[in-house]
């Protein structure tokens, strides 16, 4: 199908920029400290960046040109690689902290998790549509996506990456869901789900058992407990020192070697200590617009396929911010997911641009940003 409107999404492509161009601002702040400790500089890591999210940028309007039916054809081809690429970082993968996550390709580190979730989302959605007059029988429509996506979850499980294996598995349930899949078969996948991964927590990750044990307080049954709460109260200590309005850009004290991935994980606390409860409010603005949008897209989308993957997209994004968030605050666990757009990283923020320009080309093939014109005159 050829783009009839050619009008993409304005407010998603201009809030997803924003997010990037203002991360590069963020990312400085937070990391100079730890840049000049350890690379005697301190625009190094501003300058990965910085490139970084230029070639982001790149890729998110570059993929915005291309038909995201082509997508449908290699969405079988995607999610096989993504496998080879998830075995391949088990058997020669660089080891940090204790997991096994990244291949090196060089001047890069890739993260092939990041590609497997927007793959498993693009093969999904193809298997969803195609399925839609049996996706309510367990066997013809509900088990060849529980056979994809249980690949790729134990796959990335084993590096260990419960963080992330447990955002894939919520995608595929959320997926099936709007994809009117049995609601008892979801129930049961979920139920089985929280089970698994419960024991896998208490019999196979003792840091992990820590990390909930501290959550929710309990010192005689978390080891170190201090060791363990120490990236969240120096998270929290940022929001304090934010206050309303904040310190000021560059005057985060935390950022100073007192939170670790203050440049990573952490970042959403060095932006609440530096703009305040107004500049997270913003942030958190701009991803409500861009799932508001997003869901737009979905409702006008040309078809089943277009329907199921904006949604898929959306969902993988909001629900990234949502734990980063939520994590950064204290309301969930400790976890290693990254603030999307915001976050230091390569691979992420490579796979997360390339995700929107998927959104965006479906939105010129709905119209969408065309008819919002048309309704505000």
């Amino acid at each position: 199908m050829a783009n009839d409107s050619k009008h993409i999404d304005w407010y998603i492509l201009l809030s997803v920029s924003a997010l990037m161009l203002f991360s590069i601002a963020f990312v400085y702040s937070a990391s100079a400290a730890f840049a000049a400790e350890k690379f005697g500089s301190h625009e190094k890591l501003f300058w990965d960046h910085l490139v970084r999210v230029l070639i982001g940028i790149f890729i998110m309007i570059v993929v915005a040109k291309i038909d995201y039916h082509n997508w449908r054809k290699v969405s079988k081809l995607g999610v096989i690689i993504a496998i080879g690429l998830l075995i391949a970082v088990l058997v020669a993968g660089i080891s940090a902290k204790g997991a096994s996550r990244w291949l090196d390709l060089g001047p890069l580190r890739f993260q092939p998790s990041e590609f497997a979730k927007i793959a498993l989302v693009i093969h999904l959605s193809v298997l969803i549509t195609r399925k839609q007059h049996v996706i309510r029988d367990f066997q013809k429509g509900m088990l060849p996506i529980l056979i994809w996506t249980g690949a790729i979850a134990l796959l990335v499980f084993l590096q260990p990456n419960l963080s992330t294996t447990m955002v894939i598995i919520f995608i595929a349930i959320a997926m099936m869901y709007i994809g009117n899949t049995n609601i008892w078969h979801i129930s049961l996948v979920s139920i089985v789900s929280l089970v698994l991964a419960g024991i896998m927590v208490v019999i196979k990750s003792d840091y992990r058992l820590n990390r909930i044990m501290a959550f929710f307080g309990n010192p005689e049954k978390a080891n170190d407990l201090e060791n363990i709460s120490y990236q969240l109260q120096q998270s929290l200590i940022a929001f304090g020192n934010g206050g309303i309005l904040g310190k000021g850009p560059g005057l985060s004290r935390q950022s100073d070697l007192f939170l670790p991935e203050s440049y990573g994980d952490f970042i959403f606390s060095i932006i609440g200590e530096e703009y305040g409860f107004i500049g997270t409010t913003l942030v958190i603005c701009l991803f409500g617009l861009i799932l508001w949008r997003g869901m737009i897209v979905a409702k006008n989308a040309p078809d089943d396929f277009g329907y199921y993957l904006s949604i898929g997209i959306v969902v993988t994004i909001c629900l990234s911010v949502v734990v980063n968030a939520g994590v950064n605050t204290g309301i969930l666990p400790t976890t290693g997911l990254p603030m999307p757009f915001i976050s230091y990283g390569g691979t992420a923020v490579f796979f997360q641009s390339a995700s929107i320009g998927i959104l965006l080309n479906i939105s010129s093939q709905s119209g969408v940003f065309s008819r919002s014109k048309t309704l505000l005159k």
